[in-house]
Formats: structure tokens, sequence, C-alpha cells
């Protein structure tokens, strides 16, 4: 399938946007691929290749993932960069519907510099979960470790491998069997993988919690290979939908509570304590609610009494501060509440190609709602901290 800019039917698409003048270097730490429908090609062993996920085309002429008798759609927000908004539904999208940009490294790249976008850490989409649970889910234990296997391999030879300054290599792992798991971190980090997408709140997935004892060997290979664990809004599902509400609007506002409340699971695990290499990544929910949770925590520990059992002696909200790194788009309002925070733990994303992506205006949406702030603080919530965090080269003249 070749599909390029300007084959992109004008009733569906915008103008081509004008190269963004660049003012900062950014790195994007959310970001999101769409599989191509090639991406399982010639990657699984012969027994299983005729299982492997497959691009289908409904009676509606939509195309649609197809793996183990279900149906994965990419519904409209998932992949609306460059479109027109009154062209945007929830439904699902062809291949030709979509910016090449979507599910093609070269034209990424190229959207990348349109965008002014210096780096990019992607996630996976609908056919994988975000984080590898479809996968995960199925019965057969063994067409499941190969797809997650070959999900791994496109990404180092297909994605990543074209462009290693470009983009940081973010990996998936088998959830269903965590020795299995942490072979796959491993053999992901010792060919230069630097994240994993791990579920939230993995329980709400019928998975263990993270309280139990279950997730030890995948944590400890992601500590000991100092590989991050990215925690991706929504990874474990959506919050619950009153009847009648309207589920989109509903949803997108309590991204911040979603990552609010896994972070405080986070935490409270004692995961960071047993770990202490140990680094975590909250993806797309912001970081309006990060202050509050710290000042919470404090209140618990010096108010309260308790909170101190099982940390050493170290304070929750230390542990916070210390081993959890953050995201935003923007947060005009919160970004006042950095120093709280911590500056060197806040991360800039632009969220393409998602409803609430920033392309092709990253750079001005930074310069309104950012632009007043000093620079030495600019410089590390947009490309310092992601740069040390998953220890990503930068260009040889950063800005500003």
């Amino acid at each position: 399938m070749t599909i390029t800019n300007s084959s992109l039917p004008s009733d569906l698409f915008l103008p081509e946007p004008q190269p963004a003048k660049v003012r900062y270097t950014v790195i994007s730490v959310d970001d999101h691929l769409v599989e191509p429908p090639h991406m399982f090609e010639g990657r699984l062993p012969k027994a299983l290749a005729d299982r492997a996920p497959k691009v289908v085309t409904t009676d509606q002429g939509h195309e649609v993932w197809e793996f183990e008798g279900e149906r994965h759609f990419q519904v409209g927000q998932n992949a609306i960069a460059g479109r027109r908004p009154e062209t945007v539904k929830i439904e699902p999208f062809r291949f030709d519907q979509m910016r090449p940009g979507c599910f093609d490294p070269h034209a990424r790249v190229h959207d990348m510099d349109l965008g002014g976008l210096w780096a990019s850490l992607n996630f996976p989409s609908m056919i994988t979960g975000f984080c590898g649970r479809v996968y995960s889910q199925i019965a057969d234990r063994d067409l499941g470790n190969a797809v997650t296997k070959a999900w791994n391999d496109w990404m180092y030879e297909e994605w990543w491998g074209a462009y290693p300054e470009r983009f940081i290599p973010l990996g998936i792992t088998d959830l269903a069997n965590p020795e299995s798991g942490a072979q796959e971190i491993r053999r992901n980090a010792n060919r230069g993988f630097v994240a994993v997408s791990l579920p939230e709140r993995p329980h709400r997935l019928g998975f263990p919690s993270i309280f139990s004892d279950y997730w030890e060997p995948i944590i400890r290979a992601c500590a000991e290979t100092n590989t991050v664990v990215c925690l991706h809004v929504g990874s474990a599902g959506m919050p619950d939908f009153p009847e009648g509400c309207p589920p989109v609007q509903l949803g997108a506002t309590l991204f911040g509570a979603l990552s609010l409340t896994a972070c405080a699971e986070w935490v409270w695990s004692g995961w960071s304590v047993k770990f202490p290499e140990l680094k975590i990544a909250m993806s797309e929910g912001g970081i309006g609610w990060v202050a509050m949770l710290i000042d919470r925590l404090d209140n618990i520990v010096d108010r309260s009494g308790y909170g101190l059992e099982g940390f050493n002696g170290q304070r929750p909200a230390d542990i916070l501060r210390d081993k959890f790194w953050f995201c935003t788009i923007d947060d005009p309002s919160t970004i006042e509440t950095r120093a709280a925070i911590g500056v060197d733990h806040i991360m800039v994303e632009s969220d393409y190609p998602h409803g609430d992506g920033t392309w092709p205006n990253t750079q001005d949406v930074i310069e309104r709602y950012w632009g007043h702030l000093p620079t030495e603080d600019l410089r590390k919530m947009t490309h310092q901290n992601a740069a040390k965090l998953f220890r990503h080269p930068l260009p040889e003249v950063p800005l500003p």
C-alpha cells in the first residue's frame, strides 16, 4: 500500500501545512502509530503465520483488523491528523483516510519536520491495545507471544530502525506470563529499547493487581535494564460511563483522573522502594493533578500519622517526585505548579495523530502557553528531561 500526502482526498483533509517556525527542540513522549497492514507479514513462525492479525474489508468498505475471531476498529479520534474537523466521526477508518504519517515511518518523519518535532515516542494503537493486552489476553499463549515479538521486531526493524535519532524505541511484552514478559523486556533492552508500555491498572484487564508479587519478574527486568515503564492513560480501559452520557467527551475529560488513580496505586505498590532504579512515566494524563497528589501524600503522613509502613522511612511524596515522570500537551493553568512537581520530571507531548494532538501547531502551542517561562525550564520540559530519561540523542544545537 502506497499513499502519499498529495493523493489524500481534499474533501477529507486540510491543505498541506507549511513547516512550523522552530523555536524549541521538542521531544514528544506521547505519540501513536497506527499498525500498518503488513506489520506481521513474515514475522511469525510458519505454523502460526495464517493466524496473525490481518486487515480485512467489511461489507461497508471499512478496513479493520481481525484477530482470533475479533475485530479491532480504528475509531475517528485515533488517526485524525490533518483531517477537516467536520469529517471526524467515531467510525472505522480506511488507511487511505489517514495521513501516511500515521503508519509509515518515512512519512512520519516528514510530518515531524513539518511540525517542528525533533523526536517522538510512539505507543501502539487499537490492534495492540496501547500495552499489548490484546495479544496477552488470547487463549493460545504461543500465538500471543509470537505476535508480541513480531510487533517488537517490526518496531525495531522498520520504525525505530529507519530513524534511530528521531524515534524513541518503546516495546510491549507478555502480560500473561511474567517470566516470559521479563525475557522479552531483556531481549528488547539488549537491542536498544529504552521503554515498555504496561497497563496502568492491570486488574481491570483481568490480570493480578499491581500490588501482587505476580509482577515482580517484569518490574525487576525493567529496573535492571533501565527500561522505563510507560503507563498510558486508558491502557486498562476507560472510566465507567453512566447511561446516557457522551462517552467520548466524558472519557477525554477524565484522562487526568485515570492517571491520578493509576499513579497513586503505583506509588503505594512499593515497587519503587523495592527497586530504586525503577523509572515510571505517566503518559497522556497531563500534570494538573500531580501537585494535588503530592499534597495529599504529605497530608497522609503528617496529619493522619500513617503512610510510611513498608517505605523504609521514605516519604511517598518523595518517591513520586523522584521515580515518576509526567507529560503534558500544554496545561496552561497548572503549568504554574511545575516547581511543586519538579521541573526535572515534566515532559511535553504532541499526541500525533489523536484528537487531542497539537500537530502541526505544537511549536505555536508551546510558545503561546509556555513562552513566558524561564528558558531553563523550557529547555528541561521540551527536550532535556526526555533525552535524559530515555537516553536519547539531541541535535547538535538544541533550542532555545
